[in-house]
């Protein structure tokens, strides 16, 4: 197969991607593969340390007010689909797949306009801009949540999942003794995102001496730009063996199995991996996303009982404590949540959109 893909801007967009990638080159090791993102976006760095071809054109967001800014972006989408266009006429591929981002606007769009078979891919409940404009021209959509399709033209729906649940299910997971926390102890993961979320950790450090006399353990994730603030004033020794407090965690994936419950965002791809290994979770969605699609993804967990969800607004170390004891304390009520997250999980969600480019491809 060979295969272009295209999508940018956030890891949502990005890792299942690769997720994909990764299924196309174990089906079929011969596989041509090419991204194409920008220069500017996470991907830049992402993708070419996968080991995956890469190119970039330049592309930008429309203002959501009246702007002349408007024109200028116009002006740069139509540029970068003729950019686009050159790039198939010279790869070639035998589909064009986009997991969203402005720059699979252009990528998607331009293969269309060529004859060539296009699907795009999208992982929240609430459609974003790009492949809604993109719905009207391409072969298949595949979905992560069944909110998502009556968005869409109907014929074109297919439910796959989420690549990345297929990416995490996988994986070899690693212990807890390099963190400082015993393996054999109940263990919560406190957790606001790459870059961390400024409300859960201050209410999560509000939060510590609470936890330190909990019969469970803690990891704290703050992200790496808070870290240093957070805890220029706490003594992190006196937490040891029981909370450990880290900026990061580079392998993230291999230790979310080890979790007994999951608090944090409610991003599609967070949700992909928690469902995919039967992780209960807090869910406190961003109050910051377009169209508050993350409360949306979060709802879909809680109305089939595989979540609980404290809104930002209503986040307090009350409303933690009081939550996280709900669950870390009952573990038959945990267990219940457990097996209701793993129904939803997607555990083939690679292989499901795998083969509907299979389906459209030359």
């Amino acid at each position: 197969m060979r295969l272009m893909v295209s999508g940018g801007g956030t890891g949502g967009h990005i890792y299942p991607a690769l997720a994909l990638i990764k299924q196309v080159k174990q089906s079929e090791p011969d596989s041509q593969i090419l991204y194409v993102g920008t220069s500017k976006g996470l991907e830049s760095k992402i993708v070419p340390d996968s080991g995956i071809d890469f190119k970039t054109i330049n592309i930008q967001g429309f203002k959501r007010s009246l702007s002349l800014e408007n024109f200028k972006t116009i002006g740069i989408f139509l540029s970068s689909v003729v950019k686009a266009r050159k790039m198939v006429k010279e790869f070639k591929p035998d589909v064009v797949l986009g997991t969203g981002g402005y720059v699979s606007g252009a990528v998607v769009f331009a293969a269309s306009m060529m004859g060539v078979p296009t699907v795009i891919h999208e992982q929240n409940s609430v459609v974003g801009v790009t492949n809604k404009f993109l719905s009207k021209f391409v072969k298949k959509i595949a979905i992560s949540f069944e909110a998502a399709a009556s968005q869409f033209p109907t014929k074109k729906v297919v439910l796959t999942g989420n690549p990345r649940a297929t990416e995490v299910a996988q994986i070899k997971p690693s212990g807890l003794s390099q963190f400082g926390l015993d393996d054999k102890v109940p263990t919560v993961l406190i957790f606001g995102g790459s870059r961390g979320a400024e409300k859960i950790n201050q209410v999560t450090i509000d939060t510590l001496e609470e936890l330190m006399e909990r019969p469970y353990q803690t990891i704290f994730v703050t992200g790496r730009v808070h870290f240093e603030r957070l805890t220029k004033d706490i003594d992190l020794a006196k937490y040891q063996g029981k909370i450990a407090i880290l900026p990061y965690i580079a392998n993230m994936p291999e230790i979310l199995s080890n979790m007994e419950v999951i608090v944090g965002r409610a991003g599609a791809t967070s949700l992909a991996e928690i469902t995919s290994l039967g992780i209960p979770s807090i869910l406190i969605p961003s109050p910051y996303v377009t169209n508050d699609h993350q409360t949306k993804n979060a709802m879909s967990l809680v109305n089939n009982d595989a979540a609980e969800i404290i809104k930002e607004s209503d986040l307090t170390s009350e409303a933690l404590i009081n939550t996280l004891d709900t669950l870390m304390l009952d573990q038959k009520f945990r267990n219940v949540m457990a097996e209701n997250a793993k129904k939803m999980g997607q555990p083939r969600a690679a292989e499901n959109l795998y083969d509907v480019l299979k389906s459209v491809s030359k």
